[in-house]
């Protein structure tokens, strides 16, 4: 028996070099869901918006058929009008996220974005999905397989390996411009930041800092203190980088 699978758009990223765009006869000989034959062929559900079988959209649970036809797409811009029939219900609120042991330097990037963003090197995969799924956090990794996890709902491959363009690939996957509120979280632990009299820290401080600088926030948390020196016009440099949308040619 043969099935044949269309992948499109990003979901071509998982798929071996000669399998990307184009038609995939597929052969099988056991009863499964659509869910699972896909991703058995690479790409995660949490980056399936629809699927179209023979004409007509479906869920997960579909049961695969001989010679089914099968179009997978990770774009509403791509379904064919009036298939769509989302996979995935939509994310409740503000983005929150979770990221896998590989991400720290993106974790602490969302975070100064004003994101609450969990991250721990110690993290584990039962741990990271399990997480995701408690407190409804989006689930970014470099690990295909931990996106597979029946518990993760909402989550993302990130594709890029250096960290600013990994930042503003979850940006624009996520449309975050918009929602950012640059410095209300702390890079180093996730807690949030409030404004604390120069007083209640002026022993934490070197006096050169002291005498330079008027305004504080401290972490609720950790107790972190940061104000707005060098490292903080680099980061804010940083945020526009990522905010400003490129100039039309």
């Amino acid at each position: 028996m043969l099935a044949y699978f269309t992948f499109h758009g990003g979901l071509n990223d998982f798929l071996p070099r000669r399998q990307r765009h184009t038609t995939i006869a597929h052969p099988f000989d056991w009863k499964a869901s659509i869910k699972d034959m896909l991703e058995s062929l690479g790409p995660p559900h949490p980056e399936v918006l629809a699927l179209v079988v023979n004409g007509a959209a479906v869920t997960f649970e579909y049961i695969v058929q001989p010679d089914d036809r099968i179009e997978v797409y990770d774009s509403a811009a791509q379904v064919p009008a009036g298939r769509l029939l989302p996979l995935i219900p939509p994310y409740p609120g503000r983005p929150r996220f979770i990221l896998d042991t590989h991400l720290g330097r993106l974790a602490a990037y969302l975070r100064m974005m004003g994101f609450d963003t969990l991250y721990r090197n110690d993290y584990d995969d039962e741990e990271l999905a399990r997480v995701s799924d408690v407190e409804q956090r989006i689930l970014l990794t470099r690990d295909i397989g931990l996106l597979k996890r029946s518990r993760v709902t909402w989550g993302y491959f990130v594709r890029h390996t250096t960290s600013l363009l990994s930042l503003q690939e979850i940006v624009q996957r996520y449309a975050l411009a918009p929602l950012a509120a640059p410095f209300a979280f702390c890079m180093k632990c996730n807690g949030t930041l409030s404004s604390v009299a120069r007083a209640d820290i002026a022993h934490r401080l070197k006096p050169e800092t002291l005498a330079t600088f008027d305004t504080f926030h401290r972490c609720q948390s950790c107790g972190q203190i940061y104000w707005k020196g060098s490292h903080y016009e680099k980061m804010a440099q940083m945020i526009r980088q990522v905010l400003e949308p490129p100039a039309q040619g």
